[in-house]
This record gives C-alpha cells, structure tokens and sequence, in this order.
C-alpha cells in the first residue's frame, strides 16, 4: 500500500518548497563529467533568493568546477528530515559581480575563516539559475512544479 503524504496546499507550493530547502539545508547536487558519467555530491549553498536562484561556494581545484565549465547544466536535490524533498534544475554560471560577492562573502564567516578574501584565487561563486522547480511530499511519489515567484 502506497503511503499517504500530508496533502500540499497548492497555493502554498512555494512557501513549502522554501521551508522544505531550509529543513534539508545541504542539497546534493549533480554534474556531468566527462560529458556522460553523473556525478553528485553534497554541497553547502551560501544563499537562496526567493526565486530559487541557489550561490554555492566552490573551490577551482575541486572536479566539479572543470565538470561544470564543460556543462553548466546542474540539479540540486533537498532532503528534509520528513522525506519532502525539493529539486531545483538550472544552470550553473560564475558569479563576477564584485557587489554580490562582498554582499554573500560579509554574510559569511566560515568563506573569510577557510579563504581568507573573496581575492582568492581557489574562490569560485556559482550562481545556480532555476529553470524547472519541482516539490515532492514524502512518498507521493509526485511532484508538483513550483512557481518561482510567490503568489
């Protein structure tokens, strides 16, 4: 017998796939390397706008900087702790902005305590861009597509 998950107030789809993003807090996400093999891993987003665009810090020695200038296509799965999860396709792009670096860097500490300054030339600022948002309660094995705007 399939479960049966809490029902999902649809005029709430966004404000439940943010709480949802802020029970799971670290989202795995998926790359490409080599340009077929998938590759997911942990990571830690150092800011998510209202709209779902997610800035992951990174360093340029790790493989999924190379995996993402060959393929800026990206997915980033949450997990809460209830089994609701959230997955968040876009594209993965550098941030340059030295306004938005200084505004998450200041936001920040643990980025000053590991690197220093935004300077840094391991330091990469991703800003991951939504294309598709989608919520699943736990076990619905369904997910409903999620405004990235609030209603």
């Amino acid at each position: 017998m399939k479960p049966r998950p809490e029902p999902v107030d649809l005029t709430r789809l966004h404000e439940i796939a943010h709480e949802t993003i802020r029970a799971a807090r670290f989202p795995m996400l998926a790359t490409i390397e080599g340009g077929s093999q998938p590759r997911v891993r942990p990571v830690s987003p150092v800011q998510v706008d209202s709209d779902f665009t997610i800035y992951v810090a990174n360093l340029a020695s790790y493989h999924k900087t190379s995996e993402i200038a060959a393929n800026p296509s990206v997915e980033l799965a949450y997990l809460a702790p209830d089994h609701d999860q959230v997955r968040i396709t876009g594209k993965a792009e550098v941030v340059t902005d030295p306004e938005i670096i200084g505004a998450i860097w200041e936001k920040n500490p643990l980025l000053k305590q590991y690197l220093g300054t935004p300077e840094n030339p391991e330091f990469i600022l991703y800003r991951i861009v939504p294309e598709q948002v989608r919520l699943m309660r736990e076990w619905a094995l369904d997910y409903h597509e999620v405004p990235q705007t609030a209603a």
